[in-house]
């Protein structure tokens, strides 16, 4: 490693805000510049219900392929930590200081930008000392803080994480705009909080590609049986619709939407028509009720996957819509549009300039 290394603690406010993200797409600039990076993670936990944090070990991994970084460039989690070990802390059964290996972890990864990956929110991992600003005390790091854009919420939050993590914190990413209130965050929210000293580094527009989730995904989270067409369960979903209308509303309702599953019964063979004929990328049957014959067929014929699954459709639909924007980043058409969202809307440069950084070249 060298001495020189700078590091860059990426946060968030709340989980799901686009830390791995912004990491991939940061990584792939700075790469552009010839900086060599590192990639680690001090604290993680490990909660089932968990998932952003379960695929800490996943991510790291990826993010070594996609960036072909060594294995001295990128760690695994130090410290990934589960309710046992948290209720062993609480206890008192488990007293250790973990500084002494948070800085000897970093030591480790080489790289001239070390970028680590916070936890879910500021404060998690208090109780073993190892909070968001207490790593970066410990490793001497600045933090950008990665913040979903949540207009009633965002300016209060960002005020506070201010107060809280203070001159250690470089800047701020809100993500996830809509198109149509970007102009309103660039003129008025950025400003105000550029002059309350809190330095908006990127606003990237919300996208339909990063918050779409493959049929692959969705058919792990329902223990799905694939009924057909395995070979597209790559296909993307962007929206989801419920058939559980008569068949000339759904037909309209399912023409209003693109690249969707639709969850409906098992015996609901007409509506099952209706989506095979609409712009639908996975039909998901409920209640494991085998589907006619010609359901199966027509499916093949247009190179729909169906899936079949034992829970009933309020239940299906709460798992698949708890999947949008939760996955982790492994499709590569994500890892593009990630590239193209920072590239052109994440002022590089400037924080480089915060980092002391500037020698790069130019991309």
């Amino acid at each position: 490693m060298a001495k020189s290394a700078k590091y860059l603690l990426i946060a968030s406010t709340e989980a799901y805000c686009g830390k791995s993200a912004t990491i991939l797409g940061l990584s792939y600039l700075a790469q552009a510049k010839d900086i060599a990076i590192g990639y680690g993670q001090p604290f993680a936990t490990d909660f089932r219900e968990n998932l952003e944090n379960l695929a800490s070990s996943t991510d790291a991994k990826f993010l070594a392929t996609a960036l072909g970084l060594s294995a001295n460039q990128v760690k695994s989690p130090l410290l990934s930590v589960d309710q046992t070990m948290i209720n062993q802390r609480l206890q008192g059964a488990d007293r250790q200081d973990y500084s002494e290996a948070v800085r000897e972890y970093i030591t480790q990864i080489e790289g001239d930008l070390i970028f680590l990956e916070g936890s879910s929110n500021l404060w998690e991992g208090s109780i073993f000392n190892l909070s968001v600003p207490e790593i970066a005390e410990l490793v001497d790091a600045s933090i950008l803080l990665v913040a979903r854009y949540q207009p009633q919420l965002l300016v209060g939050s960002l005020l506070s994480a201010k107060k809280f993590l203070g001159d250690r914190l470089l800047g701020v990413v809100i993500n996830d705009v809509p198109a149509e209130e970007f102009s309103t965050a660039s003129e008025i929210i950025k400003l105000y909080l550029e002059n309350q000293q809190i330095p908006v580094l990127g606003m990237i527009p919300k996208d339909r590609i990063l918050n779409s989730v493959s049929v692959k995904e969705i058919a792990k989270r329902l223990k799905a049986e694939v009924l057909c067409c395995s070979e597209h369960l790559d296909w993307m979903i962007e929206s989801l619709s419920i058939g559980a209308m008569n068949v000339n509303s759904a037909l309209g309702y399912f023409r209003q939407r693109e690249n969707m599953a639709v969850v409906t019964g098992g015996d609901r063979t007409e509506l099952q028509l209706a989506a095979l004929e609409t712009s639908t990328h996975c039909l998901i049957l409920t209640g494991r009720i085998p589907p006619k014959e010609i359901i199966i067929e027509r499916a093949e014929s247009l190179e729909i996957p169906v899936l079949s699954v034992d829970t009933d459709t309020l239940t299906t639909v709460e798992v698949v819509d708890g999947a949008f924007g939760k996955v982790p980043l492994q499709e590569e058409i994500k890892v593009r549009q990630i590239k193209r969202l920072i590239q052109q809307n994440f002022d590089f440069e400037r924080l480089l300039k915060y980092l002391g950084l500037e020698f790069a070249k130019s991309i």
